[in-house]
Protein backbone atom coordinates (compact mmCIF):
# COMPACT_ATOMS: atom_id res chain seq x y z
CA UNK A 1 0.00 0.00 0.00
CA UNK A 2 1.37 3.39 -0.99
CA UNK A 3 2.07 5.73 1.92
CA UNK A 4 0.65 9.20 1.40
CA UNK A 5 2.99 12.18 1.63
CA UNK A 6 0.87 13.72 4.38
CA UNK A 7 1.43 10.64 6.52
CA UNK A 8 5.20 11.10 6.32
CA UNK A 9 4.85 14.80 7.14
CA UNK A 10 2.71 14.05 10.19
CA UNK A 11 5.08 11.31 11.35
CA UNK A 12 7.92 13.86 11.36
CA UNK A 13 5.75 16.45 13.11
CA UNK A 14 4.88 14.02 15.91
CA UNK A 15 8.49 12.85 16.15
CA UNK A 16 9.67 16.44 16.68
CA UNK A 17 6.77 17.33 18.99
CA UNK A 18 7.74 14.77 21.59
CA UNK A 19 11.49 14.99 20.97
CA UNK A 20 11.21 18.53 22.38
CA UNK A 21 9.88 17.06 25.63
CA UNK A 22 12.13 14.01 25.77
CA UNK A 23 15.23 16.19 25.66
CA UNK A 24 14.74 17.25 29.29
CA UNK A 25 11.64 15.76 30.94
CA UNK A 26 13.30 12.72 32.51
CA UNK A 27 16.74 14.27 32.98
CA UNK A 28 16.03 17.78 34.27
CA UNK A 29 15.70 16.57 37.85
CA UNK A 30 19.14 14.99 37.69
CA UNK A 31 20.70 18.24 36.43
CA UNK A 32 18.92 20.31 39.08
CA UNK A 33 20.18 17.94 41.76
CA UNK A 34 23.73 18.31 40.44
CA UNK A 35 23.64 22.13 40.76
CA UNK A 36 22.21 22.17 44.26
CA UNK A 37 18.56 22.78 43.31
CA UNK A 38 17.33 19.32 44.30
CA UNK A 39 14.78 20.66 46.82
CA UNK A 40 13.31 22.85 44.06
CA UNK A 41 12.72 20.00 41.58
CA UNK A 42 9.09 19.84 42.66
CA UNK A 43 8.45 23.42 41.53
CA UNK A 44 9.83 22.85 38.04
CA UNK A 45 7.60 19.83 37.47
CA UNK A 46 4.61 21.36 39.24
CA UNK A 47 4.78 24.26 36.79
CA UNK A 48 3.97 21.87 33.93
CA UNK A 49 0.76 21.01 35.71
CA UNK A 50 -0.06 24.59 36.65
CA UNK A 51 0.20 25.90 33.09
CA UNK A 52 -1.75 22.87 31.83
CA UNK A 53 -4.74 24.08 33.83
CA UNK A 54 -5.27 27.15 31.64
CA UNK A 55 -2.82 27.49 28.73
CA UNK A 56 -4.21 24.68 26.51
CA UNK A 57 -7.68 26.21 26.85
CA UNK A 58 -6.48 29.71 25.99
CA UNK A 59 -4.41 28.65 22.99
CA UNK A 60 -7.19 26.29 21.89
CA UNK A 61 -9.63 29.20 21.75
CA UNK A 62 -7.08 31.19 19.73
CA UNK A 63 -6.73 28.27 17.29
CA UNK A 64 -10.51 27.84 17.03
CA UNK A 65 -11.45 31.50 16.58
CA UNK A 66 -8.50 33.77 15.79
CA UNK A 67 -5.61 32.05 14.01
CA UNK A 68 -5.12 28.88 11.97
CA UNK A 69 -4.04 26.00 14.21
CA UNK A 70 -0.80 25.28 12.34
CA UNK A 71 0.21 28.93 12.83
CA UNK A 72 -0.64 28.75 16.55
CA UNK A 73 1.48 25.58 16.75
CA UNK A 74 4.35 27.44 15.08
CA UNK A 75 3.98 30.47 17.36
CA UNK A 76 3.90 28.38 20.54
CA UNK A 77 6.95 26.36 19.56
CA UNK A 78 8.81 29.50 18.55
CA UNK A 79 8.26 31.10 21.96
CA UNK A 80 8.85 27.84 23.85
CA UNK A 81 12.12 27.32 21.99
CA UNK A 82 13.34 30.87 22.59
CA UNK A 83 12.65 30.74 26.33
CA UNK A 84 14.18 27.25 26.74
CA UNK A 85 17.31 28.29 24.84
CA UNK A 86 17.45 31.43 27.00
CA UNK A 87 17.33 29.20 30.09
CA UNK A 88 20.30 27.27 28.69
CA UNK A 89 22.18 30.51 28.02
CA UNK A 90 21.57 31.68 31.57
CA UNK A 91 22.89 28.41 33.02
CA UNK A 92 25.97 28.59 30.79
CA UNK A 93 26.72 32.20 31.75
CA UNK A 94 26.22 31.49 35.46
CA UNK A 95 29.33 29.34 35.53
CA UNK A 96 27.48 26.18 36.52
CA UNK A 97 25.77 27.73 39.55
CA UNK A 98 22.49 29.27 38.33
CA UNK A 99 20.10 30.86 40.80
CA UNK A 100 16.64 29.40 41.18
CA UNK A 101 14.44 32.33 40.16
CA UNK A 102 15.95 33.36 36.80
CA UNK A 103 16.14 29.73 35.65
CA UNK A 104 12.67 28.91 36.94
CA UNK A 105 11.06 31.94 35.25
CA UNK A 106 12.61 31.20 31.85
CA UNK A 107 11.73 27.51 32.13
CA UNK A 108 8.16 28.33 33.20
CA UNK A 109 7.63 30.62 30.21
CA UNK A 110 8.88 27.87 27.92
CA UNK A 111 6.60 25.12 29.26
CA UNK A 112 3.66 27.55 29.32
CA UNK A 113 3.85 27.70 25.54
CA UNK A 114 4.92 24.10 25.01
CA UNK A 115 2.13 22.32 26.90
CA UNK A 116 -0.69 23.57 24.60
CA UNK A 117 1.16 22.26 21.54
CA UNK A 118 0.40 18.62 22.37
CA UNK A 119 -3.34 19.11 21.79
CA UNK A 120 -2.85 21.61 18.95
CA UNK A 121 -0.56 19.18 17.10
CA UNK A 122 -3.33 16.57 17.33
CA UNK A 123 -5.83 19.04 15.84
CA UNK A 124 -3.44 19.85 12.98
CA UNK A 125 -2.99 16.14 12.29
CA UNK A 126 -6.74 15.39 12.36
CA UNK A 127 -7.38 18.25 9.94
CA UNK A 128 -4.63 17.12 7.56
CA UNK A 129 -5.86 13.51 7.53
CA UNK A 130 -9.44 14.62 6.97
CA UNK A 131 -8.41 16.69 3.96
CA UNK A 132 -6.77 13.61 2.46
CA UNK A 133 -9.93 11.54 2.97
CA UNK A 134 -8.34 9.42 5.71
CA UNK A 135 -10.13 8.34 8.87
CA UNK A 136 -8.26 9.89 11.83
CA UNK A 137 -9.50 7.13 14.17
CA UNK A 138 -7.61 4.47 12.22
CA UNK A 139 -4.89 6.57 10.56
CA UNK A 140 -3.67 8.66 13.50
CA UNK A 141 -2.59 6.04 16.12
CA UNK A 142 0.23 4.59 13.95
CA UNK A 143 1.40 8.16 13.33
CA UNK A 144 1.22 9.04 17.04
CA UNK A 145 3.48 6.11 17.91
CA UNK A 146 6.32 8.01 16.25
CA UNK A 147 5.84 10.71 18.88
CA UNK A 148 6.93 8.20 21.51
CA UNK A 149 9.78 7.12 19.21
CA UNK A 150 10.86 10.77 19.05
CA UNK A 151 10.71 11.02 22.83
CA UNK A 152 12.89 7.92 23.21
CA UNK A 153 15.43 9.06 20.61
CA UNK A 154 15.71 12.44 22.31
CA UNK A 155 16.18 10.76 25.70
CA UNK A 156 18.95 8.55 24.32
CA UNK A 157 20.66 11.55 22.71
CA UNK A 158 20.57 13.34 26.08
CA UNK A 159 21.96 10.22 27.74
CA UNK A 160 24.85 9.34 25.42
CA UNK A 161 25.92 12.64 23.84
CA UNK A 162 28.67 14.46 25.70
CA UNK A 163 29.37 18.15 25.16
CA UNK A 164 32.37 19.76 26.82
CA UNK A 165 33.20 16.47 28.53
CA UNK A 166 29.84 16.20 30.34
CA UNK A 167 26.86 14.05 29.39
CA UNK A 168 23.86 16.16 28.42
CA UNK A 169 21.75 14.54 31.17
CA UNK A 170 24.13 16.07 33.71
CA UNK A 171 24.28 19.52 32.13
CA UNK A 172 22.33 22.53 30.90
CA UNK A 173 22.96 21.46 27.28
CA UNK A 174 19.71 19.47 27.46
CA UNK A 175 17.89 22.81 27.57
CA UNK A 176 19.61 23.92 24.37
CA UNK A 177 18.68 20.62 22.71
CA UNK A 178 15.01 21.04 23.57
CA UNK A 179 14.99 24.68 22.47
CA UNK A 180 16.63 23.94 19.12
CA UNK A 181 14.19 21.13 18.30
CA UNK A 182 11.28 23.40 19.25
CA UNK A 183 12.55 26.12 16.91
CA UNK A 184 12.88 23.57 14.08
CA UNK A 185 9.25 22.57 14.63
CA UNK A 186 8.31 26.27 14.69
CA UNK A 187 9.29 26.46 11.04
CA UNK A 188 8.10 22.99 10.07
CA UNK A 189 4.59 23.54 11.45
CA UNK A 190 3.99 26.19 8.81
CA UNK A 191 4.25 23.51 6.09
CA UNK A 192 1.16 21.73 7.44
CA UNK A 193 -2.19 22.05 5.62
CA UNK A 194 -4.24 25.10 6.54
CA UNK A 195 -6.72 24.58 9.38
CA UNK A 196 -10.17 26.23 9.43
CA UNK A 197 -10.91 29.11 11.79
CA UNK A 198 -14.42 29.61 13.15
CA UNK A 199 -15.01 33.34 13.14
CA UNK A 200 -18.79 33.01 13.46
CA UNK A 201 -20.66 35.92 14.99
CA UNK A 202 -23.07 33.52 16.68
CA UNK A 203 -23.32 34.45 20.34
CA UNK A 204 -22.40 31.80 22.90
CA UNK A 205 -22.54 31.80 26.64
CA UNK A 206 -19.21 32.09 28.41
CA UNK A 207 -19.53 28.54 29.74
CA UNK A 208 -20.11 27.16 26.23
CA UNK A 209 -17.24 29.16 24.78
CA UNK A 210 -14.84 27.85 27.42
CA UNK A 211 -16.15 24.30 27.35
CA UNK A 212 -17.30 24.54 30.96
CA UNK A 213 -20.54 22.68 30.35
CA UNK A 214 -18.63 19.41 30.73
CA UNK A 215 -18.12 20.19 34.42
CA UNK A 216 -21.79 19.31 34.94
CA UNK A 217 -20.56 15.70 34.77
CA UNK A 218 -19.44 16.13 38.38
CA UNK A 219 -23.13 15.94 39.29
CA UNK A 220 -22.96 12.26 38.40
CA UNK A 221 -21.38 10.52 41.40
CA UNK A 222 -19.45 7.97 39.35
CA UNK A 223 -18.06 10.57 36.98
CA UNK A 224 -17.02 12.64 39.99
CA UNK A 225 -15.24 9.60 41.42
CA UNK A 226 -13.61 8.92 38.06
CA UNK A 227 -12.31 12.46 37.71
CA UNK A 228 -11.00 12.56 41.28
CA UNK A 229 -9.10 9.32 40.75
CA UNK A 230 -7.83 10.68 37.44
CA UNK A 231 -6.22 13.46 39.45
CA UNK A 232 -4.74 10.96 41.92
CA UNK A 233 -3.27 8.89 39.06
CA UNK A 234 -1.90 12.01 37.41
CA UNK A 235 -0.02 12.58 40.64
CA UNK A 236 1.68 9.18 40.32
CA UNK A 237 2.97 9.99 36.84
CA UNK A 238 4.77 13.15 37.95
CA UNK A 239 6.54 11.36 40.79
CA UNK A 240 8.73 9.36 38.41
CA UNK A 241 9.07 12.16 35.86
CA UNK A 242 10.53 14.39 38.53
CA UNK A 243 12.58 12.01 40.63
CA UNK A 244 13.45 8.73 38.85
CA UNK A 245 16.60 10.06 37.16
CA UNK A 246 17.62 12.03 40.24
CA UNK A 247 17.30 8.82 42.27
CA UNK A 248 19.40 6.76 39.86
CA UNK A 249 22.04 9.49 39.71
CA UNK A 250 22.31 9.55 43.50
CA UNK A 251 24.05 6.14 43.45
CA UNK A 252 27.11 7.89 41.98
CA UNK A 253 28.00 8.89 45.54
CA UNK A 254 28.58 5.22 46.38
CA UNK A 255 31.92 4.02 44.91
CA UNK A 256 30.57 0.47 44.53
CA UNK A 257 27.83 1.71 42.18
CA UNK A 258 29.36 4.84 40.61
CA UNK A 259 30.39 3.15 37.35
CA UNK A 260 27.26 1.01 36.93
CA UNK A 261 25.37 1.35 33.64
CA UNK A 262 22.14 2.33 35.43
CA UNK A 263 23.94 5.25 37.10
CA UNK A 264 25.99 6.56 34.20
CA UNK A 265 23.23 5.93 31.64
CA UNK A 266 20.10 6.43 33.70
CA UNK A 267 18.25 8.20 30.90
CA UNK A 268 18.81 5.19 28.63
CA UNK A 269 17.47 2.90 31.34
CA UNK A 270 14.37 5.05 31.82
CA UNK A 271 13.81 4.97 28.04
CA UNK A 272 12.67 1.37 28.57
CA UNK A 273 9.57 2.92 30.16
CA UNK A 274 8.68 4.72 26.94
CA UNK A 275 9.40 1.60 24.84
CA UNK A 276 7.08 -0.36 27.14
CA UNK A 277 4.47 2.37 26.75
CA UNK A 278 4.57 1.92 22.97
CA UNK A 279 4.17 -1.86 23.18
CA UNK A 280 1.45 -1.79 25.84
CA UNK A 281 -0.79 0.26 23.54
CA UNK A 282 -1.09 -2.89 21.43
CA UNK A 283 -2.38 -4.88 24.43
CA UNK A 284 -5.22 -2.52 25.27
CA UNK A 285 -7.84 -3.74 22.72
CA UNK A 286 -7.41 -7.35 23.92
CA UNK A 287 -7.49 -6.40 27.61
CA UNK A 288 -10.54 -4.18 27.14
CA UNK A 289 -12.45 -7.06 25.54
CA UNK A 290 -11.21 -9.57 28.12
CA UNK A 291 -11.52 -7.59 31.36
CA UNK A 292 -13.61 -4.46 30.73
CA UNK A 293 -12.81 -0.84 31.52
CA UNK A 294 -12.86 -0.99 35.33
CA UNK A 295 -10.48 -3.95 35.58
CA UNK A 296 -8.11 -2.41 33.04
CA UNK A 297 -8.05 0.78 35.12
CA UNK A 298 -7.35 -1.26 38.25
CA UNK A 299 -4.49 -3.07 36.52
CA UNK A 300 -2.99 0.35 35.80
CA UNK A 301 -3.39 1.51 39.40
CA UNK A 302 -1.72 -1.54 40.92
CA UNK A 303 1.01 -1.36 38.26
CA UNK A 304 2.02 1.92 39.90
CA UNK A 305 2.55 -0.02 43.16
CA UNK A 306 5.08 -2.23 41.38
CA UNK A 307 6.61 0.75 39.55
CA UNK A 308 7.47 2.44 42.84
CA UNK A 309 8.13 -0.73 44.83
CA UNK A 310 10.71 -2.06 42.36
CA UNK A 311 12.57 1.26 42.56
CA UNK A 312 12.67 0.96 46.34
CA UNK A 313 13.94 -2.63 46.28
CA UNK A 314 16.48 -2.33 43.45
CA UNK A 315 20.06 -1.17 43.12
CA UNK A 316 22.37 -0.56 40.12
CA UNK A 317 24.31 -3.84 40.51
CA UNK A 318 23.20 -7.28 39.34
CA UNK A 319 20.67 -8.66 40.15
CA UNK A 320 19.19 -5.53 41.75
CA UNK A 321 19.26 -3.63 38.46
CA UNK A 322 16.75 -6.12 37.05
CA UNK A 323 14.20 -4.65 39.45
CA UNK A 324 14.84 -1.24 37.89
CA UNK A 325 14.23 -2.80 34.47
CA UNK A 326 10.99 -4.39 35.71
CA UNK A 327 9.92 -1.02 37.10
CA UNK A 328 10.40 0.51 33.66
CA UNK A 329 8.49 -2.33 31.97
CA UNK A 330 5.43 -2.05 34.22
CA UNK A 331 5.40 1.71 33.61
CA UNK A 332 3.87 1.05 30.19
CA UNK A 333 0.94 -0.71 31.82
CA UNK A 334 0.61 1.92 34.54
CA UNK A 335 0.55 4.81 32.08
CA UNK A 336 -1.33 3.44 29.07
CA UNK A 337 -3.98 1.33 30.72
CA UNK A 338 -5.46 4.21 32.68
CA UNK A 339 -4.95 7.07 30.24
CA UNK A 340 -6.36 5.28 27.22
CA UNK A 341 -9.11 3.33 29.01
CA UNK A 342 -10.04 6.51 30.88
CA UNK A 343 -10.33 8.39 27.61
CA UNK A 344 -12.56 5.60 26.27
CA UNK A 345 -14.72 5.78 29.41
CA UNK A 346 -15.30 9.47 28.75
CA UNK A 347 -15.99 8.80 25.06
CA UNK A 348 -18.54 6.07 25.74
CA UNK A 349 -20.39 7.73 28.61
CA UNK A 350 -20.90 11.32 27.45
CA UNK A 351 -23.19 12.94 24.93
CA UNK A 352 -21.74 14.32 21.67
CA UNK A 353 -22.32 17.96 22.61
CA UNK A 354 -19.87 17.82 25.53
CA UNK A 355 -17.64 14.92 24.50
CA UNK A 356 -14.61 16.99 23.47
CA UNK A 357 -14.94 19.25 26.49
CA UNK A 358 -15.23 16.19 28.74
CA UNK A 359 -11.95 14.90 27.33
CA UNK A 360 -10.51 18.29 28.21
CA UNK A 361 -11.70 17.90 31.81
CA UNK A 362 -10.07 14.46 31.92
CA UNK A 363 -6.77 15.97 30.76
CA UNK A 364 -7.17 18.86 33.20
CA UNK A 365 -7.53 16.45 36.11
CA UNK A 366 -4.58 14.26 35.08
CA UNK A 367 -2.04 16.62 33.49
CA UNK A 368 -3.19 19.79 35.24
CA UNK A 369 -4.39 19.40 38.82
CA UNK A 370 -3.03 15.88 39.24
CA UNK A 371 0.40 16.79 37.97
CA UNK A 372 0.55 19.88 40.17
CA UNK A 373 -0.69 18.27 43.37
CA UNK A 374 1.36 15.13 42.74
CA UNK A 375 4.61 16.95 42.17
CA UNK A 376 4.26 19.17 45.23
CA UNK A 377 3.18 16.26 47.43
CA UNK A 378 6.03 14.08 46.16
CA UNK A 379 8.43 16.94 46.81
CA UNK A 380 7.13 17.22 50.37
CA UNK A 381 7.70 13.49 50.91
CA UNK A 382 11.20 13.61 49.45
CA UNK A 383 12.08 16.61 51.62
CA UNK A 384 10.60 15.01 54.75
CA UNK A 385 12.50 11.77 54.20
CA UNK A 386 15.70 13.73 53.60
CA UNK A 387 17.01 12.04 50.46
CA UNK A 388 19.23 14.96 49.50
CA UNK A 389 20.98 14.78 52.86
CA UNK A 390 21.29 10.97 52.75
CA UNK A 391 20.68 9.20 49.40
CA UNK A 392 20.23 5.89 51.25
CA UNK A 393 16.80 7.17 52.28
CA UNK A 394 15.45 7.04 48.72
CA UNK A 395 14.05 3.55 49.33
CA UNK A 396 11.81 4.86 52.09
CA UNK A 397 10.41 7.51 49.73
CA UNK A 398 9.62 4.93 47.03
CA UNK A 399 7.86 2.70 49.57
CA UNK A 400 5.70 5.64 50.65
CA UNK A 401 4.78 6.28 47.01
CA UNK A 402 3.98 2.56 46.53
CA UNK A 403 1.73 2.60 49.60
CA UNK A 404 -0.04 5.68 48.20
CA UNK A 405 -0.68 3.92 44.87
CA UNK A 406 -1.95 0.82 46.70
CA UNK A 407 -4.45 2.81 48.77
CA UNK A 408 -5.67 4.65 45.65
CA UNK A 409 -6.19 1.32 43.86
CA UNK A 410 -8.13 -0.22 46.74
CA UNK A 411 -10.38 2.83 47.12
CA UNK A 412 -11.07 2.90 43.38
CA UNK A 413 -11.97 -0.79 43.43
CA UNK A 414 -14.49 -0.15 46.21
CA UNK A 415 -15.99 3.16 45.08
CA UNK A 416 -16.09 3.00 41.28
CA UNK A 417 -18.81 0.94 39.64
CA UNK A 418 -18.24 -0.99 36.46
CA UNK A 419 -19.68 1.33 33.75
CA UNK A 420 -21.13 -1.73 32.00
CA UNK A 421 -23.29 -2.38 35.06
CA UNK A 422 -24.77 1.06 35.62
CA UNK A 423 -26.68 3.75 33.80
CA UNK A 424 -25.48 7.34 33.90
CA UNK A 425 -27.70 9.90 35.53
CA UNK A 426 -29.44 12.17 33.09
Amino acid sequence: MKIKAITVKLVLMNFLEFAVWGAYLTSLGRYLGNIGLGPQIKWFFAMQGIVSIFMPTIMGIVADRKMEAQKVLSLCHGLAGIFMAAAGCYCMQSGGAPSFWPLFILYSLSVAFFMPTIAIANSVAYNALGKEGLDPVSAFPPIRVFGTVGFICSMLLTNFLKIGGAAMQDSYTQLFSSGIISLILCGYALTMPSCPVNRSDERQSLSDALGLKAFTLFKDSQFAIFFIFSMLLGASLQITNGYANTFLGSFAADPSYADAFAVKNSNALIAISQASETLCILLIPFCMRKFGIKKVMLIAMFAWVFRFGFFGLGNPAMPGVLLFVLSCIVYGVAFDFFNISGSLYVEQNTTPDIRSSAQGVFMLMTNGLGATVGTLAAGAVVDAVGVFEDPARWSAAWYIFAAYAFVVGVLFMILFKDPGKRKLAA
